[in-house]
């Protein structure tokens, strides 16, 4: 039997909303959550890259001697690479009117992934935070380490922050398909 409310997907034109408000409130929704999924992106990304440079000369410190520097560089550069995508389908979202996949695939994917690499990040993060606190007591030699790394950190929380939020706004997406049959409310 068909769903009273059709699917929209990639290849599907049809029109699902019959207001102009209603496609425009949708348009500025979808606006929203690519502003999140783009501060997202960039924290993420400068936080890879901050990590990434962290070396100062052959006898000092380097991240990639410790396993919590690496959870972070790898957590924050799987997860810009992630909201890339994110950003790439949130354009086309907004351009074509579609989503990218069938649309129930399209919420919970969203939904889901935004949740997992949201822990990711928190999880990474908090790693490295513990780390950068015990290695304060050697931070007295290696001051630009210490405060690269400090710099990177925050900048995943900040990531990890603009995530969370774009989490919420998939959830709410999530919600309203379960209630509505769509992925907003009109």
């Amino acid at each position: 039997m068909r769903s009273p409310q059709p699917h929209r997907s990639g290849g599907d034109t049809q029109q699902h909303f019959q207001s102009t408000v209603s496609v425009q409130k949708l348009k500025r929704f979808n606006s929203l959550i690519l502003v999140f999924r783009f501060a997202a992106f960039c924290f993420s990304l400068a936080s890879a890259v901050f990590m990434l440079t962290n070396s100062r000369g052959s006898d000092s410190l380097h991240w990639y001697n410790f396993d919590a520097f690496r959870y972070v560089f790898a957590a924050n550069a799987i997860v810009a690479i992630y909201s890339l995508f994110e950003m790439a389908a949130s354009v086309w979202e907004i351009s074509r009117n579609a989503t990218l996949f069938p649309e129930i695939c399209q919420v919970w994917f969203d939904f889901g992934h935004d949740q997992v690499f949201a822990f990711l990040l928190l999880s990474a993060n908090t790693a490295g935070t513990e780390l950068a606190r015990t290695l304060k007591d050697t931070c007295t030699d290696n001051k630009a380490f210490c405060v690269q790394s400090d710099i990177a950190i925050v900048l995943g929380f900040a990531g990890f922050l603009f995530l969370g939020i774009s989490s919420l706004f998939s959830g709410f997406r999530v919600v309203c398909f379960i209630i509505n049959g769509s992925r907003f409310y009109v």
